[in-house]
């Protein structure tokens, strides 16, 4: 027959039935303590108590008198039971040297022989035992009596076995009740705190809370979103490892306030905000990330939890789409523009102008050719080529002329490959782009009519000239418009994401342009331009060195 199998009990129900179990064993380890010690001092103070009496009697002048009459029975029989009376001892015992008894509690053992030891109290010791004699067991003291140097009677004071042990239950009757009340009071304790244990624990059982804390664990290294958990005090409460990657923290960082940790502003006071934060984007020096925070309330303010989606990799796919649609909208405009060419050309030579029609066509080809050949010639790198023919293509259709400029030169495979291509086209398109844009407006007016400030006459044709030079070691990106410039006030803030003289929504891509240069460690720095610009100039290390340096290092 099988018999169905019963949950384990829950770790409060464990502990609940340990701590009664040790509460109980307390209890009674302490009441048999108190019981063999309050036996112990029981038996003391009965010892003391008849000793106490056997010497007073013993001192006593009228024994003495009384041993010297004839029948010393009759004066010491009424005095020993007044003194055993008064004093609640069982029995008060007077007798000669050889023991015969002058007093008993009962007269009808008056002469007969004592029934116990009187050898060490003829020898002048008091001295106590416990013995049985006619009552029964009995603590009892035997002294002598001295008359000058002579021992001429003994004392023999006692009090029952049974009158102590009495005494004793009646103590462990109210130890018992004192055990048991200590007992239900230490039980109902118990329960209570086991009771707010349950509900923490939600009736789980050790092996339930150990499997959680499994799961919890891989949980938190198996997400590839950052996690992080702020307590009341502002303190990293828990922070799994993608947390960790995301704000570029070290190990160790639980239990430190997030002002210690050295994040942007931004960034800081988005995860110590005390209202909900939904989908906010912000930039560390390496990443993009996205910043989602609940706070937790329960009565009071208990902490906060962050989530944290890392939107790097998304921002540059979306930069370069962005580049894409500019490309595709060039190359509408280049073929509306062909097409345009192209009936003139045809035009000219229906009116029998073909000299002017060749001309036309040949000027049209030798500016574009001019441009591609300069770009290819120089820029061995396919991608950042074809980027910059393409920025070429969007700057012509917004009337701006994108030069490169004379000392550019990257000869093919002279950039490592430790250097992502898609921060190349960060780099560079975000710095073309806002310098089309800013040469654009200088010469056509700011969007929305609103004309731009700038010191000198306004340039008669918009200009951007980039430089691309890899050597040294390094890779020089330079960037300079014929613009209106950038304010020395907002130099600093150029870089800082949402920084935009275009209104919200704007302003992310010089934050990104800073960013990607941090990424492969160099640096971006902002200049006023040769022609009253302003001039962007980014220096990234090179991380292997070009062709003629390894031949050289080959041959030495």
């Amino acid at each position: 027959m099988r018999f169905p199998r019963t949950r384990p009990r829950s770790l409060a129900g464990q502990l609940f039935a340990m701590q009664v179990v040790l509460v109980a064993a307390v209890v009674a380890g302490c009441a048999f303590f108190a019981y063999v010690s309050g036996s112990g001092q029981a038996e003391e103070t009965a010892t003391r108590q008849v000793r106490t009496a056997a010497l007073a009697i013993a001192g006593s002048p009228s024994v003495g008198e009384a041993i010297r009459t004839p029948d010393p029975s009759a004066v010491l029989q009424p005095y020993a039971e007044r003194v055993r009376k008064k004093t609640g001892i069982a029995f008060v015992t007077i007798m000669d040297p050889q023991g015969v008894r002058w007093t008993h509690p009962h007269t009808e053992q008056i002469g007969e022989s004592f029934l116990g030891h009187t050898a060490r109290a003829l020898q002048g010791e008091t001295f106590s035992e416990t013995y049985t004699g006619t009552l029964g067991p009995s603590i009892r003291v035997v002294t002598p009596v001295r008359d000058g140097g002579r021992i001429v009677g003994l004392v023999s004071a006692g009090i029952t076995v049974e009158r102590v042990s009495s005494q004793v239950r009646a103590q462990l009757g109210a130890l018992g009740l004192a055990a048991g009340a200590a007992l239900a009071l230490g039980g109902l304790g118990t329960y209570v705190i086991n009771a707010r244990l349950r509900r923490h624990t939600h009736g789980m059982n050790a092996a339930e809370l150990s499997r959680l804390h499994d799961y919890h664990e891989a949980t938190l290294h198996a997400v590839h979103e950052g996690l992080l958990m702020l307590d009341g005090q502002r303190r990293i409460a828990l922070i799994n490892d993608a947390g960790r990657e995301l704000l570029g923290l070290a190990p160790g960082t639980v239990g430190r306030r997030v002002t210690e940790l050295d994040l942007p502003a931004p960034l800081t006071g988005a995860l110590l905000a005390s209202e909900e934060r939904v989908d906010e984007v912000h930039l560390t020096a390496d990443r993009v990330i996205v910043v989602n925070t609940r706070p937790v309330v329960g009565g009071e303010r208990r902490g906060t939890v962050i989530t944290l989606r890392d939107h790097t990799e998304l921002q540059a796919l979306s930069g370069e789409l962005d580049s894409e649609r500019g490309f595709t909208q060039a190359l509408r405009s280049q073929a509306h523009e062909a097409a345009n060419r192209l009936h003139t050309v045809v035009s000219l030579i229906e009116l029998g102008r073909q000299d002017e029609a060749v001309g036309f066509a040949t000027a049209e080809l030798e500016l574009a050719q001019a441009l591609t050949d300069r770009v290819v010639g120089a820029v061995g790198e396919p991608v950042l080529a074809a980027l910059l023919l393409g920025k070429a293509a969007q700057a012509n259709e917004r009337g701006v002329e994108l030069v490169l400029a004379d000392d550019s030169l990257i000869d093919d495979g002279a950039l490592p490959a430790t250097l992502p291509q898609r921060d190349l086209v960060t780099i560079v398109g975000n710095l073309i782009d806002n310098a089309v844009e800013a040469a654009s407006e200088a010469v056509t007016g700011a969007p929305d009519g609103v004309p731009v400030q700038r010191t000198g006459p306004r340039p008669p044709r918009a200009r951007v000239t980039v430089t691309a030079l890899a050597g040294d070691g390094e890779l020089l990106l330079r960037v300079a418009d014929n613009g209106a410039g950038v304010g020395p006030a907002d130099a600093d803030e150029v870089f800082r994401r949402g920084w935009s003289t275009h209104g919200t929504g704007r302003g992310l891509g010089l934050a990104l342009v800073r960013q990607a240069a941090h990424r492969n460690g160099g640096s971006v720095v902002l200049e006023d331009g040769p022609e009253g610009g302003a001039e962007f100039t980014v220096r990234l290390p090179l991380a292997q060195s070009s062709g003629s340096d390894a031949r050289k290092e080959a041959a030495l």
